[in-house]
């Protein structure tokens, strides 16, 4: 069967053949079809051209409203056998069971939950200086002023759009908490953007830049995920995916680097789901679809693929001892339910792409160009949020239970 996605870096390559070695298992190929480009951009794409041309894969990476979308305009196969004789009701997570139903049907398959607001560092720098891992902003600011001291970068950035985006997505939930946090961009209230919250996550974002490489540049997220590993950087914020990254570089988490909650989100779950959907097309190949949907559900395959993937099971009856320190953080946090879960914009969880790719742009600018008021780039959003909100693009549902 023939499976679109876009995981390509190192460590997302093994995850991807761990689930085909196990379909394998099960008598049936995985013919991968991997679209490079950070956030699934490039892939989105074609997976939009595959579909208008008649050509759609037999299953794919989706996640978040688009899911949704997809299935109604009735193209995506509906998994309720498959849900059923699993027990997902009972055994997934409240939102991963919200986010993967339409009107009462089953239409994706869950991977696993990735935390996009860990703050990543490497141990053996701290441990030489003496630091303790950064918990306030204060606290971050201490360390990295140790860390420039003896010539090393404290925090790795690069200048991607959505990898600033990233950033900022953790800066505004530092600031504002979930329940703030999805009033902006899953109600989409324009003028909670005026709110003084949103303007100190965004100069937060503009003054980390100190603490960042002196030539920034727009760098793949595997080459910061490297300076890390080797010491040419202390710190770094990303979504999780960078646990499986630094450990397929050879480190261990808890050893040789440690991850936990960005400064004032420790109570928060900024949350992305990897999720697989199965094109209808002629039914032909739906016995292999079920198949999947099976198998990426299951306990032991939700384990080891999100072992190696840095994400955590999509499960509730998984016992937390299983799981490395980074991974239990996570798991542990996203089960404490609604109140702490915050959908990610830039990872497509909160909202549709129209307004997450006009946010992300406008968020880019504003940091590359010191010039753009703050209180002018939250003019520009609100403007933003109001006009895209007018035309219908609602998506007040993917709020509950979250």
């Amino acid at each position: 069967m023939n499976v679109l996605h876009w995981w390509t870096s190192a460590s997302e390559r093994k995850a991807a053949d761990y689930l085909a070695d196990r379909l394998q298992d099960e008598g049936v190929t995985w013919q991968d079809a991997a679209i490079p480009g950070g956030a699934g951009v490039g892939a989105m794409k074609v997976l939009k051209s595959r579909v208008l041309l008649g050509k759609a894969p037999d299953a794919s990476q989706l996640i978040g409203p688009a899911i949704s979308e997809w299935a109604d305009l009735g193209l995506l196969l509906e998994l309720d056998n498959v849900a059923r004789r699993g027990n997902w009701n009972d055994k997934l997570f409240p939102t991963v069971n919200s986010l993967i139903r339409l009107r009462g049907h089953v239409v994706a398959a869950p991977l696993g939950i990735h935390r996009i607001n860990t703050l990543f560092y490497n141990q053996g720098l701290f441990t030489k200086l003496g630091l303790a891992p950064p918990h306030t902003w204060a606290d971050f600011d201490h360390a990295a002023e140790a860390l420039s001291r003896i010539g090393v970068t404290p925090l790795a950035q690069s200048t991607e759009p959505w990898q600033i985006a990233t950033l900022f997505e953790t800066l505004l939930l530092s600031e504002t908490g979930p329940a703030f946090y999805r009033d902006l961009l899953v109600r989409r209230n324009a003028n909670s953007w005026f709110d003084p919250r949103v303007s100190r996550a965004l100069e937060r974002l503009r003054k980390l830049k100190r603490w960042m490489p002196q030539q920034l540049s727009e760098r793949p997220w595997q080459d910061e995920a490297s300076d890390l590993a080797h010491g040419k950087a202390a710190m770094w914020i990303m979504g999780d995916w960078g646990k499986g990254e630094l450990q397929a570089q050879g480190l261990t988490p808890g050893d040789q680097f440690g991850c936990i909650a960005v400064p004032g989100t420790a109570d928060a779950h900024l949350y992305s789901i990897d999720t697989f959907v199965m094109f209808t097309g002629d039914y032909g190949n739906q016995a292999a679809q079920e198949k999947l949907a099976q198998l990426v559900a299951s306990p032991q395959v939700q384990a080891g693929y999100n072992r190696i993937k840095g994400s955590v099971p999509v499960r509730r009856d998984v016992d937390p001892s299983t799981l490395d320190p980074c991974a239990r953080q996570s798991w542990m946090a996203f089960a404490r339910g609604a109140a702490v879960q915050a959908p990610s914009l830039v990872h497509r969880m909160a909202t549709d792409e129209a307004l997450k790719d006009a946010i992300v742009s406008l968020i880019r600018r504003y940091f590359m160009d010191d010039h753009i008021p703050t209180s002018e780039l939250q003019r520009r959003i609100a403007s933003v949020v109001r006009a895209l909100s007018q035309e219908g693009n609602s998506y007040d549902s993917q709020d509950t239970g979250r």
